[in-house]
């Protein structure tokens, strides 16, 4: 089922500014939050899918990225699987931010407790590392194993419950006020959020019960990728102080340089350079490719200048419609030394009308004193 567009579900423009996106995504998640709407599923995945929006249209990076890719920027990831697969208590932290609170329901705070008080669970930080790859690995695609540094959630820590916040990882603020009584949460200064704090820690491990652990991890990268791309990798990253959920791994796209093609979007390009002498005859010649070289046929009387196209020779477009082209531009070579000899069989040819850039010269005379006198 395709993916709605997510400017269409919070129903703003594509020019919107972040305060319109931030007020429109703060209507739809009162509109359809499960609090309001208990045992409303196709209200919930709603509540969801307007939760991913925001996710990528808050973020001026992930923003540009959708309006160049659409949904599909590629890797495992990439812009959501949809809404269904994001984590609830990630979309609640948001909330921090929307409605001004701690997280967890926004009726908790605008009402004083409707939502049942949901604990906002921790989310650990994301790693970032940068991967190049070459021409012919964007061409078709790769898995590569890569080496990272991960924080994990240590063997031998033990805890014990946050004696400020009662082991609820939130600080409850009410305040009564002419419209009622209005309730604030935060998170708990001393733990963090967490609801624990360490007891004991072996030796080596940090004050949030975490420890270095070097990983292998094995990454597909789509076909089609392109210089500057992020990809992302859910629950990659690293682990949450004192419990939680991990957090993502960032792979920053580096594209090297390749010495024959270059890259023009999807099409690939290549500088051919011939001889007048082939280009007036005409000849077959090999040109590099994707995959391996191919031979192609120069016309006789082929101009300098003249764009060939070899149909889906290109790269695959990272969300997979379509397939772009290799466009060969045929540059003219002249020499700039001469023998004595080859100066007076080109002396003979100068007055020759075939020799004149004029579109209505005779081709035949010109092809036949050539072959006379190169052959």
């Amino acid at each position: 089922m395709a993916k709605r567009d997510f400017y269409e579900i919070l129903g703003v423009a594509k020019n919107a500014t972040p305060e319109e996106i931030k007020k429109a995504y703060r209507k739809v998640a009162i509109q359809f939050h499960p609090d309001k709407n208990q045992g409303d599923k196709a209200a919930e995945e709603k509540f969801k899918e307007a939760a991913e929006a925001y996710e990528v249209l808050s973020n001026q990076e992930k923003r540009a990225q959708y309006d160049r890719f659409g949904h599909s920027r590629g890797g495992n990831g990439g812009f959501g699987g949809g809404g269904a697969h994001m984590n609830m208590d990630d979309i609640f932290s948001q909330f921090g931010d929307i409605f001004g609170g701690g997280g967890g329901s926004p009726f908790d705070s605008f009402f004083g407790g409707g939502g049942g008080g949901r604990q906002r669970q921790r989310k650990g930080s994301n790693l970032r590392i940068k991967l190049k790859l070459n021409l012919e690995e964007i061409a078709n695609g790769v898995e590569k194993k890569i080496k990272v540094n991960r924080l994990v959630r240590a063997e031998g820590v033990t805890f014990k419950t946050c004696p400020t916040c009662q082991g609820t990882g939130q600080m409850r603020k009410v305040v009564n006020t002419m419209l009622g009584q209005m309730v604030s949460t935060a998170a708990c200064n001393t733990c963090g959020g967490a609801g624990q704090s360490i007891d004991k820690r072996p030796s080596g491990v940090d004050s949030s019960g975490l420890t270095t652990r070097e990983e292998i991890i094995s990454v597909k990268i789509p076909a089609g990728v392109a210089d500057g791309m992020q990809l992302s990798m859910s629950g990659k990253g690293n682990d949450a102080p004192g419990g939680g959920v991990p957090g993502d791994l960032l792979i920053l796209i580096e594209e090297t340089e390749d010495k024959h093609l270059k890259r023009d979007g999807n099409n690939l390009i290549f500088d051919l350079h011939i001889s007048f002498i082939d280009a007036a005859l005409g000849t077959n010649v090999e040109v590099p490719s994707v995959g391996g070289k191919v031979r192609i046929k120069i016309e006789p009387g082929t101009q300098s200048g003249k764009v060939l196209r070899l149909k889906g020779k290109g790269l695959r477009d990272v969300n997979g419609y379509e397939t772009g082209d290799q466009l060969i531009y045929v540059n003219v070579w002249t020499p700039k030394k001469l023998s004595a000899e080859e100066k007076a069989k080109l002396e003979a040819l100068r007055e020759s009308p075939n020799f004149q850039p004029h579109p209505d010269a005779s081709e035949k005379g010109f092809f036949e004193r050539m072959k006379e006198y190169f052959n």
